[in-house]
Order: structure tokens, then C-alpha cells, then sequence
């Protein structure tokens, strides 16, 4: 099933929109892309606000129906456009996704998400900090990945790609990737999918000049 009615607003420096980004292409969904320009605020702007109240993207309208948070979007599109090998149904199968969804939305948004967001548009947030949750979230990662090819099992789910982009960009905050082996090796397997996009790479951090 496929729509080409479905609009995506988005930020190509928002690890979370390229969650989203990542899906439609790997569902080979058409769409249209909206960039929304965070750095001049249009995501607090009235008419943005109409679709999502929280101000932020990634958002999708597709024919009326919006949907905003990046991992509500996953489970959407996974929904509705035959993404089931990408969403288990079998409790188990779920409960391992929802496991590392929780894990985007926490320790992953708290540590390279945050450290990433210091170097690249100057959050105010306690590096020290960030930068020990980022890498005790890779260490759980490079242990559990030692015996699975995927987070959540032996086949990619979009509890890979609500992951992907800000461990693959964690560099630009300032953390190396050099001591997990097995979590390089992971994305390498996600970069490898067919109809694999990246995010933009930003100069900063372990990627400065």
C-alpha cells in the first residue's frame, strides 16, 4: 500500500526526523518532505502548532491523518503501509521493541541525543553528564548485541531504526564509538539495508577539522 498524499516535515539535523525518514524509505512509501527551520523557531509558530502542540518535529500528514513523535510515526507507518516484519506482533517480539523504544526516549535521548545537541546547536546541557549516559547506553548495547545481530533480535525493527541515527552520529557529541565493536558492527548492518538513507554529518565534535 503506498500514498503519495502523505507530507513529512522535517529537519535534516533531527536524529528523530531521520527515524522517520529512514522508515519511508525502507517502506518505499512516496511522500513529499516539508523542512521546518528550528533554528529561526517556525516549529513554535500558530500554524505549525496545529499539528503538533508539543512544537517539535518530526510530524506526518498523511491524506488528514497527522501523527507526531517520531516512534508514534514508526508504529504508524509500520501499520499502515505492510511493515509487520518491521513491528513483531507476538508478545515477546513486541515487549523486545517497546523495550528499546523506551530506551530512545531515555537513556539514548539523555546521552549521545544530548551530547550531540551541546556541538551542534550549543544546548546548555552538563557535558560530563551526557556524556556517561551515552556511553553506559553503549555498553548495554555492545554486551546485548554480542549475542543478537539486532537490538531486538535476530531481524532489524524499528527498534533499530528509533536508535540508528543518534548512536551512528554520537561522534559529533564528543563520543567515540572506538571500544564497541559490536555497535559498529550494528550499524553497518542497518547501512546496508536496502533503501538505507543517511542523516546529514555535522563537523563537529570527534568530527571537527
Amino acid at each position: 500500500m503506498s500514498s503519495a498524499s502523505l507530507t513529512f516535515y522535517s529537519f535534516p539535523l533531527s536524529g528523530h526526523a531521520h527515524r522517520v525518514a529512514l522508515m519511508l524509505s525502507l517502506l518505499q512509501v512516496p511522500h513529499r518532505v516539508v523542512e521546518v527551520d528550528l533554528r529561526s523557531g517556525a516549529q513554535k509558530q500558530p500554524d505549525f502548532l496545529t499539528l503538533n502542540a508539543f512544537g517539535q518535529v518530526p510530524v506526518i500528514d498523511d491524506d488528514g491523518v497527522v501523527v507526531a513523535d517520531s516512534t508514534a510515526i514508526l508504529v504508524y507507518l509500520c501499520k499502515r503501509y505492510n511493515g509487520q516484519a518491521w513491528l513483531p506482533e507476538d508478545a515477546v517480539g513486541a515487549a523486545a521493541v517497546q523495550r528499546w523504544l523506551s530506551a530512545a526516549s531515555g537513556p539514548l535521548a539523555g546521552g549521545p541525543a544530548a551530547a550531540r545537541l551541546v556541538t551542534v546547536f550549543g544546548a546548555p546541557y552538563d557535558v560530563p553528564a551526557t556524556l556517561t549516559r551515552a556511553h553506559a547506553l553503549l555498553a548495554v548495547m555492545e554486551h546485548e548485541l554480542a549475542a543478537t545481530g539486532y537490538l531486538a533480535g535476530a531481524t532489524p525493527t524499528i527498534a533499530d531504526v528509533a536508535c540508528y541515527a543518534y548512536v551512528a552520529h554520537a561522534p559529533e557529541g564528543n563520543v567515540s564509538l572506538a571500544a564497541y565493536p559490536q555497535v559498529r558492527a550494528w550499524l553497518a548492518r542497518i547501512e546496508a539495508l536496502p533503501g538505507f538513507v543517511p542523516m546529514v554529518t555535522t563537523p563537529v565534535g570527534l568530527l571537527a577539522a
